[in-house]
Parts: C-alpha cells; sequence; structure tokens
C-alpha cells in the first residue's frame, strides 16, 4: 500500500510518500512561503536528486496539487498515476478530550477538529485546510488523522488536572493534553525494543529535545505525565519557548511594561528560552560553540536549559516510584553530545552511568550510551513521527477495507 503522509502549517506542507509493504521512503518535500507569488516547492525522489521549484502558490488546495503533480512527473516522479495512493495521513496538533487515538476522516472527526481551533489556533486550521485539500485533489481517497495530543490521554486526572477552579474544566476544558506525543509514542516502543522487554513493564523518561521541547513519564507503556500543558509553552525551556514561570509574571509584565496580551504572548512564545537568556541564538549547535569559547551568556543559558531537563527526568522517575531507561531524541537530543553528558552526569543518584565513547558516537540507530551495568540505561533514539503516521493510516485503512469486505 502506497500511503502519503502530511503535515500542513499556515504556510508550509511537508509531504512523505510511503511504500508500506517495506515502509520505506519513495519521496518526501516541502512547500513553502504559501500564499505568496515566489512560493518553493522542494521534492527529492528516493535515490534521485532534489528538485526546486519556485512559482505561485496561493493556497493549500494548489500546494497539493503541485505536489501530486510532482509524484507523478515524467522525470522527477516515483508513480505512475496518483492512484496508487491508498490513504492519507495527516499530522493534527490537537486533538483535545475528543480523539484518544488516530482516527478516520469523516464529516464528524472534521467537524470535532474545527471546535477544537480555540484550542491550537495556529495548528488546527491549517491541518483542516490539508484535509480539504486532498478531498479536492484526492476525493476518493481515505483519510486518517493522528493527533499529537492523543498519546497523551491515558493521563490520570492527577497528572492533567490544574489546581484552578473545576468550572474551568468543566467549562472550558482547560488542563494538560501534552505535545510530541506521537515521537514520545515511538521512541519508547523502539527503546523497549532495544532494551528487550515489554514495554507494558517498564518506566521510561522520554526527552523530545528540537527547538520545542518536552518529557513525557510512560509507565508500563502509557503517558502518565508530560511536561507540556494546554498549550506547548508549558514545560521545559526551549528555544525560544520560556516553558515553566511564575503565571504571576504575566500580569507584573504587562503592567510594568505596558504590555498586550498579545505582545507578552509573543514575548513568551518566540522571545524567550535560550534566545533570550544567550542573546545570540535558539539554536543549541550555536550556544555550545559559544559556551566553548568562553561566552557566559551561552553558558548560563545551556546551564539553565540542562537543569530544567535534569529536574523533570528526576521528578517523573519519582512519580512513577522508579526508572529503567531515559531516552532522548529530536535535533537536539539526537545530535547535542554537550546536553547529554550535561544531563546524564548530575543523575548518579538514579543508577546512570554514563559512557563517554559510547555517548559521543553519531549514528541514525537507536543506541545505549551507558556503561554496561548500568542500573537505568539511557539511549538515543531517531525519532520518525511520520512513518508512525504511515503506520497508524495503514491499519486503519487496512481495517476498515477488511470490514467493508474489500
Amino acid at each position: 500500500m502506497i500511503i502519503l503522509v502530511m503535515n500542513a502549517g499556515s504556510s508550509s506542507l511537508k509531504y512523505q510518500l510511503y511504500n508500506m509493504a517495506d515502509e520505506s521512503v519513495l519521496a518526501q518535500g516541502r512547500v513553502e512561503r504559501i500564499g505568496m507569488d515566489d512560493s518553493i516547492l522542494t521534492h527529492e525522489p528516493s535515490g534521485g536528486v532534489e528538485v526546486n521549484r519556485v512559482s505561485e502558490i496561493l493556497d493549500h488546495n494548489e500546494a497539493v496539487r503541485k505536489v501530486t503533480a510532482m509524484l507523478t512527473h515524467r522525470e522527477h516522479g516515483v508513480l505512475k498515476s496518483m492512484d496508487e495512493i491508498k490513504a492519507v495521513g495527516h499530522r493534527v496538533v490537537h486533538g483535545g478530550e475528543s480523539f484518544k487515538q488516530s482516527m478516520l476522516v469523516t464529516n464528524e472527526v472534521k467537524k470535532e477538529i474545527r471546535r477544537l481551533f480555540d484550542l491550537a489556533p495556529l495548528h488546527n486550521p491549517p491541518a483542516m485546510m490539508g484535509i480539504t485539500a486532498v478531498e479536492l485533489n484526492l476525493p476518493n481517497v481515505p483519510q486518517v488523522v493522528v493527533f499529537d495530543t492523543a498519546f497523551h490521554q491515558t493521563m490520570p486526572m492527577e497528572s492533567f488536572l490544574y489546581p484552578i477552579p473545576m468550572v474551568l474544566y468543566r467549562r472550558h476544558k482547560i488542563r494538560r493534553y501534552g505535545f510530541h506525543g506521537t515521537s514520545h509514542n515511538y521512541v519508547s516502543r523502539l527503546a523497549a525494543e532495544k532494551l528487550g522487554k515489554p514495554l507494558s513493564e517498564l518506566k521510561i523518561v522520554t526527552c523530545h529535545i528540537g527547538n520545542g521541547a518536552s518529557c513525557a513519564a510512560i509507565l508500563n507503556g502509557k503517558s502518565f505525565d508530560t511536561s507540556m500543558g494546554l498549550t506547548p509553552l508549558e514545560g521545559l525551556m526551549m528555544g525560544t519557548r520560556s516553558g515553566d514561570l511564575d503565571p504571576a509574571i504575566v500580569p507584573f509584565t504587562m503592567n510594568k511594561e505596558e504590555l498586550t496580551l498579545n505582545e507578552v504572548n509573543s514575548m513568551l512564545n518566540k522571545h524567550s528560552g535560550l534566545m533570550a537568556i544567550s542573546g545570540i541564538s535558539s539554536d543549541m549547535r550555536e550556544i555550545v560553540a559559544a559556551m566553548e569559547e568562553g561566552d557566559k551568556h551561552a553558558k548560563l543559558a545551556f546551564d539553565m536549559y540542562t537543569y530544567r531537563l535534569r529536574k523533570y527526568i528526576g521528578a517523573y522517575a519519582a512519580g512513577m516510584n522508579g526508572l529503567d531507561a531515559v531516552v532522548f531524541t529530536a535535533g537536539v537530543g539526537e545530535n547535542s553530545v554537550a546536553v547529554r553528558k550535561a544531563v546524564c552526569e548530575q543523575l548518579t543518584f538514579l543508577g546512570i552511568e554514563l559512557d563517554d565513547e559510547r555517548n559521543a558516537e553519531r549514528s541514525k540507530e537507536a543506541r545505549y550510551i551507558t556503561k554496561d551495568g548500568s542500573r537505568v540505561s539511557v539511549l538515543v533514539v531517531p525519532t520518525n513521527e511520520e512513518l508512525l503516521i504511515a503506520r497508524d493510516t495503514y491499519e486503519i485503512v487496512n481495517n476498515r477495507d477488511g470490514e467493508d469486505g474489500m
């Protein structure tokens, strides 16, 4: 089965085309600057040469049309016809409490995604535009939606509720939802395979740390707690997001600096985190390079970042009453030797014994970075959210076809 995986943003569209017979990627690419007269389509067929096309692409409908044309292009395409695509899987950020698993797209599902626009105004509307664009361009192809929040719907109430008036939860569903769920789910499964133990018997903390960052406590294969909350702003210090802070800072700063609600929201999401403390970058690679050259502000940003990450790992070990493994994934987690070292060397009380040589290795495969005999294992596991979306899409569509007798 050939499956197209899509991730639609407000002005972008990323895609990967999978052959589920062997889960190979046939092609991948992205459309950037949607809505502009100089939109860019980047297409890379497997084993082929990357192709770049600049043209006017005014909306997501046209973006999907351009993508489908490229996938069947005589020279750069990988399909003879779009009829070869049997399903399309979409990443949707927020599923609220409505969606505890991936779903086949129906009119009812689309209606509920629209109802959740208030919870994810920057992410869910573009996802809906992607779904609609596929309906227009591939009208007979089933679609599946995979939610970032679904994996975390197993959290108990003591984990997801905030200590604020319950009426706010009952009326507006203000609670912790968590994000990066697809990634936390994927890497925890691979970690269990690497450990050679059933996921249902393990206590794991997964650290998805890139420009956005979150931790998850995964108890017996289910999300028990996670650092992001109602929105992706809560939790760890990130590239440009503040993470946890005293909520009184918001009205205090608004009063002192005469900021509007939009301005303070922008400050916390786009002008905080590593960028704010270092004063030079939100990119951990640049932070580490500056730190090694003696930049005190970069060093402070690095120390704050790793300290907060250690706190979460320790807290989740306490919450689960034990810990079997810590998993690092995403851009920083997979690539920053310095971050992993700084975090692990201060967690020896948990039984973590870092192996510096293993930590310094570069590999695209899941691997241990702790010494043999370390009571708690630490692994680096490259994430692949697109593959998990493809797998969920394949399973749901296959089951539907089986029920229909097809």
